[in-house]
């Protein structure tokens, strides 16, 4: 079985001085390894392909049979880390909590311990008889969110 560890070490070593990060890695109990990561810019196939030729330099095939597939985060799928969110500060998203309501709007800032993000809201003022649009902030726990993804837009 392949060691998830050394795998690991060996991404950590070739993410070092560069802006990718890593967003998942998995190691199945036959030996499908799949490693997934990200860039604020996007991610190109050819440091896909340098990044899994560095993990078989480190992990000998003769030692360890295994599958290996390198990809990045896809465009439109769910944030599996803080990083993502961090780098679509600014950008429109979706966010489903766990109780099913959906929200879209503009990601306005992250921490430890959730986000914020800005939508547009029909909201009740004194005074008026029929609702107004307004920009409202909402802040969420990430433990309370299903998912958070960026919101394509097609003009």
């Amino acid at each position: 079985m392949v060691d998830k560890k050394a795998v690991l070490k060996a991404v950590d070593e070739w993410l070092e001085g560069k802006d990718y990060f890593l967003v998942d890695l998995s190691v199945s109990s036959d030996d499908r390894v799949v490693v997934v990561i990200d860039h604020a810019d996007g991610v190109w196939i050819e440091d896909c392909a340098d990044l899994s030729r560095y993990i078989e330099s480190q992990i000998n095939r003769e030692d360890e049979d295994y599958e290996l597939e390198v990809g990045s985060a896809g465009l439109g799928q769910p944030f599996q880390v803080r990083r993502q969110y961090e780098i679509h500060v600014g950008k429109p998203v979706e966010t489903q909590t766990k109780d099913g309501t959906k929200y879209r709007g503009t990601l306005v800032s992250v921490d430890e311990t959730g986000f914020e993000m800005s939508v547009l809201q029909k909201v009740k003022e004194e005074g008026k008889k029929r609702p107004v649009t307004k920009e409202v902030a909402l802040r969420f726990a990430f433990e309370e969110v299903a998912y958070t993804k960026y919101l394509i837009k097609i003009k």
